[in-house]
């Protein structure tokens, strides 16, 4: 009975061996045949799952995570948070909000780069759609400015206001409302634009 138990467990521990090495050429085969996929300049890549930038839209691109759709519903979200002082709330939908603005607005001027040269119209209306949402991450951005601000956290605020004025320049409406937000913060000491001399210079928050 003793040498009938060990044989069947040799039995037994044999066909796990030989039930592994299959798994293991089944799948050294697999990644040889992915190592011998051409990889020449014009031969796409595959997409990397793990890769934390690839972002995939709902089965509703107008109502998936990746669209102006959600943005401004995230953007709404955290007005209404801010309304009811719920700033931390906010803080975390005006974050994803502009996350995605940013994501929508790379990856239009990514395709409007490809199509350059190749179909123009197709190419403008990309890069239209890059502008728009450049402008609806800096809104947003502006907006997380200033509840960081309602939180007595400049050391947040600045570095948000700054990216501000480098998107949009000093010159523009919202770059101007972001060196405002700087001036009265204290960070910079000098206005812009300068007051006219019939008007007394605002005053700096210090």
């Amino acid at each position: 009975m003793q040498a009938f138990g060990i044989n069947r467990l040799l039995r037994t521990v044999g066909l796990v061996a030989l039930s592994s090495l299959t798994v293991a050429v089944v799948s050294n085969s697999a990644h040889l045949a992915a190592q011998e996929l051409p990889t020449g300049p014009n031969q796409a890549k595959p997409i990397d799952p793990n890769d934390p930038n690839v972002v995939r839209p709902g089965s509703n691109v107008e109502t998936g995570i990746l669209s102006m759709q959600a943005g401004q519903r995230l953007m709404q979200e955290a007005n209404s948070a801010v309304s009811s002082q719920n700033y931390n709330l906010a803080v975390k939908k005006l974050q994803e909000a502009r996350q995605i603005f940013n994501q929508l607005s790379n990856f239009y001027q990514d395709l409007a780069g490809s199509f350059s040269g190749i179909e123009n119209r197709i190419a403008d209306s990309h890069r239209r759609k890059a502008l728009d949402t450049a402008q609806m991450r800096d809104d947003a951005t502006y907006q997380l400015a200033l509840v960081h601000r309602a939180q007595n956290q400049p050391e947040l605020a600045v570095p948000l206001l700054i990216q501000i004025i480098r998107s949009q320049q000093p010159t523009r409406d919202l770059g101007k409302k972001a060196y405002q937000q700087l001036f009265e913060l204290g960070f910079v000491d000098s206005p812009f634009p300068r007051p006219r001399a019939d008007q007394s210079p605002p005053s700096a928050n210090r």
